[in-house]
């Protein structure tokens, strides 16, 4: 059970909620924080860029005509710290370029990511190009322009050959970007923390009635099906909620209407079987005299004689086995417990019908097996064992008794009684403890009520034992019967209690408990 608890609430329907709630809030914070930090990102990256683009085109315009032309390197290296020191703040790192002369205006490293391309694109467009290089682990704005000139004065109308190029670091723009990225993982944090809260209120707004509904259905199955349960609201669960409510007072309906009608054709059979009992022995005591003058009858008569008598006592019998399920079906049975030699009880269980001699045995010796049981109840279960293979089998028939023991159920009495027939079929194994069930082509005769195998299982469960049918394979059937066996007094409170739990039936059923139990002893 440990594992399956495990197991559920792993895959509980609270976690599946919770993890659900989660991925949809990190999904949705890391998309809206992606989507924020690249606009944020393109937006300072883009303000940025422009306001040096500007700035860059600005001052080379204002410097370009205080500079004469065609430049010298002396020329081109004061136009590039000039144009440098014009900046907004320091970091600005200019290249000036004519033909086959350069200058700049600090080290010549910062133009080593300058890629041929974009000196290919300067030379040849007039337009400001601009591209942002990665250079030990720093971001860098790169920006190129042509110069143009018209008599003398920079215009826009030809192209002078003189390229000016500028690259900037963008420390602050990282540090904001940074910043951003910091802002978006610290906002993600309480999201996921506001979607599991939420998930967990959701979780417990939908396991609430679901629970609900799981303690009343657990309550239905126990037998309790006055169970129902309380509607709130009109969603989906208040209509599974009604939908319980309906089926439940139905199957309420239904099963109590059942259970009327069994307990009328429960207590119509026992009421038919008391009230045949008084016919029944009149005739009975009628049919013992005939019986006794029968032989002074002529033979018609006599045979006529024998019928009525053969039948009566099998009406007899049939009603005290009816009453005696009754009892059962009731649950008057009372077990009236006894510590006894278990194979000694067998032993007489065969003298008293005269099966000494028919029924072949293997018994333990004398008190090595004992045990608390009903001894009059195993009288029954073994004696309709027995007459049911010797009825239905063929010789020879065998009785065993064994001790089985477990670590789990401590020690067992094991009872098997086997016969050399044909066997019992597999579609009719299923249904030989059912009542009233005879199957021709299950045996070679179908004799007696059908209630033998019946009666004998319900003394198996009223000690809490068990019985099962099968088919040896060798040939033949074995029922065996396992019992619980009590060598000490620690169960006794046990057994008065569950010997006398009915005894305020009414007087009316003591007499047909009395009836039942000798009518048994004489079988």
């Amino acid at each position: 059970m440990a594992p399956r608890r495990v197991l559920r609430g792993l895959y509980g329907l609270r976690v599946r909620l919770v993890v659900a709630f989660a991925l949809v809030a990190a999904v949705a914070a890391v998309t809206t924080g992606a989507l924020a930090f690249r606009e944020a990102r393109t937006g300072i990256l883009q303000q940025s860029q422009d306001t040096v683009i500007e700035d860059f085109r600005d001052r080379v315009d204002t410097l370009v005509p205080n500079y004469r032309f065609p430049p010298d390197r002396s020329g081109l290296a004061s136009f590039a710290a000039d144009v440098a020191r014009g900046a907004r703040n320091d970091d600005w790192r200019v290249l000036a370029v004519y033909r086959d002369l350069s200058a700049t205006s600090g080290p010549a490293d910062a133009f080593a990511e300058l890629s041929p391309a974009m000196r290919a694109s300067v030379a040849n467009r007039r337009a400001t190009v601009f591209q942002r290089v990665s250079r030990s682990g720093r971001s860098w704005l790169v920006v190129g322009m042509p110069v143009t000139f018209a008599g003398g004065t920079a215009t826009t109308n030809g192209a002078s050959g003189l390229e000016v190029y500028l690259t900037v670091p963008q420390q602050r723009e990282q540090g904001y970007i940074d910043a951003l990225v910091s802002a978006v993982e610290r906002a993600t944090v309480p999201a996921l923390g506001l979607a599991v809260l939420l998930a967990l209120l959701a979780a417990r707004g939908v396991l609430r009635p679901v629970r609900a509904l799981r303690r009343a259905t657990r309550s239905i199955a126990e037998g309790r099906l006055d169970t129902r349960l309380s509607v709130r609201g009109s969603d989906e669960l208040a209509d599974l909620s009604r939908t319980f409510n309906e089926t439940a007072a139905a199957l309420e309906g239904s099963v109590a209407e059942l259970r009327r009608m069994e307990a009328g054709a429960r207590r119509f059979a026992a009421d038919v079987s008391h009230e045949l009992r008084t016919p029944l022995a009149a005739m009975s005591a009628v049919t013992d005299v005939l019986d006794e003058d029968a032989a002074g009858l002529d033979e018609d008569t006599a045979t006529a004689v024998r019928l009525i008598s053969e039948e009566t006592t099998k009406l007899a019998a049939l009603v005290n086995d009816l009453m005696e399920i009754s009892r059962f079906d009731a649950g008057a049975a009372a077990l009236h417990m006894d510590h006894i030699d278990l194979a000694e009880s067998l032993r007489r269980t065969l003298a008293s019908r005269g099966w000494t001699g028919t029924v072949e045995t293997e018994l333990p010796e004398p008190g090595a097996l004992r045990g608390r049981v009903d001894p009059r109840r195993l009288d029954v279960v073994v004696a309709n064992l027995v007459a049911n293979a010797l009825r239905h089998g063929r010789p020879p028939v065998s009785l065993r008794l064994s001790e089985e023991r477990t670590p789990d159920t401590g020690g067992r009495a094991v009872i098997e009684v086997s016969d050399s027939g044909d066997g019992i079929p597999d579609s009719v194994l299923p249904h030989v403890f059912d009542r009233f069930y005879k199957s021709d082509s299950a045996r070679t005769r179908s004799e007696g009520s059908g209630l033998g195998l019946a009666i004998a299982t319900e003394n198996v469960r009223l000690h809490g034992g068990t019985v099962r049918a099968a088919n040896r394979p060798g040939g033949g059937a074995v029922f065996t019967v396992v019992l619980p066996l009590r060598r000490d007094d620690t169960d006794h409170e046990h057994d008065h209690r569950r010997g006398h739990e009915h005894d305020h039936d009414d007087q009316h059923g003591h007499e047909r408990d009395a009836a039942g139990r000798a009518k048994e002893e004489s079988r």
